[in-house]
């Protein structure tokens, strides 16, 4: 009798610990997805933090959700990224200009401290540039053979490959970026804007930017390689 309480003590304990590490996602080291994460649920901020430049904005007054979209008034400077690091997949992510076309961003890799601008592998939103790559706060890649990588410069830009593929304001776009390992690949509508090799980050936060003006996202998932 004694011995079967014990083991039935010692299951209970496994679970509660295998239920506390599903609870802690991410945090003994990156997610490599084996199916499709949905990042954003459509109603809350839950799996994310908001950070924004000024402490002295509420930041629900930055980000906030409007009709089941994210919603990002793009001022103060700030962003929103996955309390989870992840590494060695395909993240999908829609946006739109509700008004005017501004600038944003999606930050790969990102990591350090919270503060405006982590380290970190942009894919620039800017209106006409999405594609291009910002290197902030020292990481490296290599395009078309050559190293972009300069830590006396806290931003890098690299212009993307081909003519805007962005559509106009108002309607949704798509942005498929491909991490594997220490590639990156950018799709803006299905074309390949921009992509590299030999990245020095290759995990971390996934991050949306606010900088410039209103912008709405929604379907953010990420999803295993093919």
């Amino acid at each position: 009798m004694k011995r079967t309480a014990g083991r039935l003590l010692t299951f209970g304990i496994l679970a509660i610990f295998v239920s506390t590490l599903s609870g802690c996602q991410g945090l003994l080291g990156p997610v490599s997805p084996k199916q499709k994460i949905s990042l954003w649920n459509g109603k809350d901020f839950s799996g994310w933090k908001r950070v924004v430049a000024d402490k002295n904005v509420d930041v629900d007054d930055v980000w906030s959700v409007r009709d089941g979209l994210v919603y990002c008034e793009g001022k103060p400077n700030g962003y929103m990224r996955t309390k989870a690091k992840y590494a060695n997949y395909r993240l999908h992510v829609e946006w739109r200009w509700p008004g005017e076309p501004a600038n944003s961003g999606v930050f790969l890799h990102a990591g350090g401290p919270d503060k405006v601008w982590p380290r970190t592998i942009e894919c620039q939103l800017k209106a006409g540039s999405a594609g291009d790559f910002v290197l902030i706060n020292g990481p490296g890649i290599t395009v078309d053979g050559v190293n972009k990588q300069d830590a006396e410069k806290q931003f890098v830009g690299i212009r993307k490959k081909q003519e805007s593929s962005e559509k106009p304001a108002g309607q949704w776009n798509t942005y498929d970026i491909h991490c594997e390992g220490d590639s990156i690949r950018c799709f803006v509508n299905g074309v390949l804007q921009n992509e590299g090799t030999a990245a020095t980050d290759t995990s971390g936060w996934i991050c949306l930017q606010s900088e410039g003006g209103p912008i709405e996202f929604r379907n953010i998932y990420i999803e295993p390689l093919k």
